[in-house]
């Protein structure tokens, strides 16, 4: 086997990236907040899971932002085949986010994931 598994590759296919997108998440989809995250979920176009991360400047500093995105595209690349059906995902941080560490951030996710598959 490789280095890399491809079936845990996050690629490019694996993202939400244009601003259509995340404007119908917005509007149709429904929405899930924990303390640190506001998830919004919808049905996927596409055969597969797909995540979008938004981290805005309340966040922190790019320092910050950076990490957080790098700790939700992770989590979303680990966990991804726990997500029964096609749907697109858009995680939120709210500014209580900046300060998590890796473990307090996937404990985080996982309460919100799993009350995604609970839809």
């Amino acid at each position: 086997m490789n280095k890399y598994d491809l079936r845990q590759a996050y690629t490019k296919a694996d993202r939400i990236l244009k601003r259509s997108e995340f404007l119908r998440l917005a509007k149709y989809g429904r929405k899930i907040q924990s303390r640190y995250f506001i998830a919004i979920f919808d049905t996927s176009p596409f055969e597969r899971a797909r995540l979008g991360v938004t981290v805005s400047r309340k966040v922190g500093r790019a320092v910050t932002r950076s990490r957080l995105k790098r700790y939700l595209r992770e989590y979303f690349r680990l966990n991804r085949h726990d997500i029964k059906g096609n749907l697109d995902i858009n995680i939120i941080a709210k500014k209580a986010a900046s300060g998590l560490s890796s473990d307090q951030t996937f404990s985080s996710l996982k309460s919100i994931f799993n009350s995604i598959k609970e839809f």
